[in-house]
């Protein structure tokens, strides 16, 4: 099982509890694809192929997924807690309404991902590239999303407590309707914010991206910038 820690913490801003998963020794899956409510439990799935598999409502507890493919994966409503999953890939993998809680992604090659009315809870995302990354309505606790490039990503109607950026690319940033309280965007390598900048209330940014920002804010309230 996974203990969390919290580091320590700017003036003004609380960050994030990371989770700490130490997985027991792992049963080797040879199974044939995954099944809808399965239990799999102290499983590593290692380069297992799951595109198209159906694992709607499944558990995974204390698991690894190293290198799997999943497109178009069925996991939808499906609870990950204490996992590793490192090196995923895939394109249109469906994880609307699942629950993450103590969970590492580590370089994951992603694309359309459906995370839309998830959980996630003390989640590290390390690494690698999600491209159309769907978090509407999804409620982000303590998540840290470090050293990864996001490319469109979706957070409309969510709501983000303790969320850090560290190091990582966000293109084209959709935060429309979401709700923010403690949200580190200091460190964020690449800051593009396509809609949503008037939902930054309760987000922390820095004074090189205020300035960045500063005629998306001046449009919001309706000023007109002249020289």
């Amino acid at each position: 099982m996974a203990a969390s820690g919290r580091k320590k913490s700017t003036p003004g801003v609380t960050a994030a509890r990371r989770p700490e998963v130490r997985l027991p020794p792992l049963v080797p899956w040879d199974g044939d694809g995954l099944e809808p409510d399965g239990d799999y439990d102290g499983v590593r799935f290692d380069g297992t192929d799951l595109t198209d598999a159906s694992g709607r409502g499944a558990r995974f507890m204390d698991c690894a997924l190293d290198g799997c493919a999943l497109d178009r994966a069925e996991l939808a409503r499906a609870r990950f807690i204490d996992a590793v999953l490192t090196g995923v890939r895939g394109v249109g993998t469906d994880l609307a309404e699942a629950s993450l809680r103590d969970v590492e992604v580590v370089d994951a090659r992603l694309g359309g991902v459906q995370l839309h009315g998830a959980v996630l809870e003390r989640v590290v995302v390390r690494g690698g590239k999600i491209d159309y990354l769907n978090l509407r309505k999804a409620r982000l606790r303590d998540v840290v999303f470090e050293g990864c490039v996001l490319s469109e990503p979706d957070f409309g109607d969510a709501h983000l407590v303790r969320v850090e950026f560290r190091d990582c690319v966000l293109k084209r940033a959709d935060f429309s309707s979401a709700r923010m309280e403690s949200v580190d965007l200091r460190t964020v390598a690449e800051l593009d914010i396509a809609r949503g900048v008037d939902r930054l209330a309760g987000a922390v940014i820095s004074p090189v991206q205020l300035m960045e920002l500063a005629p998306a804010f001046a449009a919001q309230i309706g000023v007109r910038v002249e020289g």
